[in-house]
């Protein structure tokens, strides 16, 4: 976010760490319980003066689906404007490529291994908390401590949908060639049918959506709140001119 100010100047603003150091953010980024994660953030956005009357969040890949559990956890101060670039708000079902260390991504390649759903791991490993297992739609339900809770898929969390509105405008950024996430329709919502590891169903033909379990689709009924924007790239991969013309005006708004 340094340098993003650097370059575009905006507001005063926080670039959200959880831990002490670059080295501890990482790795909470890993195993850290996702909730604790929030708990964090909310604290320390709640101490922030300079975000009192409000502020303009932007993730990066899974920050972005964190930002949003964070407005629908945390509405005050309020959250105004979210930019979700890259992230995965249907959760995932692969991980071809892991962007940590290697001793990192090796405790998560035997965590998975071990099982996704089961306690142990829930507790234990982030990314376990938003895999989302599209062949066993109840087990991920059942089990997942993070994204289907957020989802209002185990039930509906009528406060967690009211803050989720409150949003001003959101902004989703897909990287159409992303080799990262898996699938990249999370991006924007979609995700894999229930019942296949293939076929994509767009978030407008989720139920997800049919249902208004977090107020999408009452949003997008006014015209700008919600923004569906995709990029020729990989994962993260955002052109300079996107940058000048797509993110930076919504923050400064």
């Amino acid at each position: 976010s340094s340098g993003i100010n650097a370059e575009w100047p905006l507001r005063p603003g926080l670039s959200l760490m959880i831990g002490k150091n670059v080295e501890q953010d990482t790795t909470n980024g890993f195993f850290m319980d996702v909730n604790e994660q929030l708990e964090f953030a909310c604290n320390v956005i709640k101490k922030d003066p300079n975000l009192q009357n409000g502020y303009n969040a932007m993730g990066f890949s899974q920050g972005g689906q964190f930002l949003r559990a964070l407005a629908q956890m945390c509405p005050s101060p309020p959250m105004k404007q979210l930019v979700s670039i890259g992230g995965q708000h249907q959760g995932v079902y692969g991980f071809p490529h892991c962007p940590g260390s290697w001793f990192i991504c090796k405790e998560v390649e035997k965590l998975l291994d071990m099982g996704a759903y089961t306690d142990f791991v829930q507790n234990r490993l982030v990314q376990a908390q938003y895999w989302h297992d599209p062949l066993n739609e109840d087990k991920y339900r059942q089990h997942s401590k993070f994204i289907a809770v957020f989802n209002n898929e185990v039930n509906l969390n009528q406060e967690y949908k009211d803050n989720l509105m409150r949003v001003e405008n959101i902004t989703f950024v897909k990287f159409n060639k992303d080799t990262m996430v898996s699938p990249r329709e999370s991006e924007w919502f979609g995700f894999y049918k229930p019942g296949s590891n293939s076929e994509v169903m767009a978030l407008q033909d989720s139920d997800l959506w049919k249902e208004d379990r977090l107020g999408l689709k009452e949003m997008s009924s006014t015209p700008g709140r919600l923004t569906f924007l995709s990029i020729d790239a990989d994962h993260l991969q955002v052109p300079e001119e996107f940058w000048k013309s797509e993110i930076i005006p919504r923050l400064q708004n």
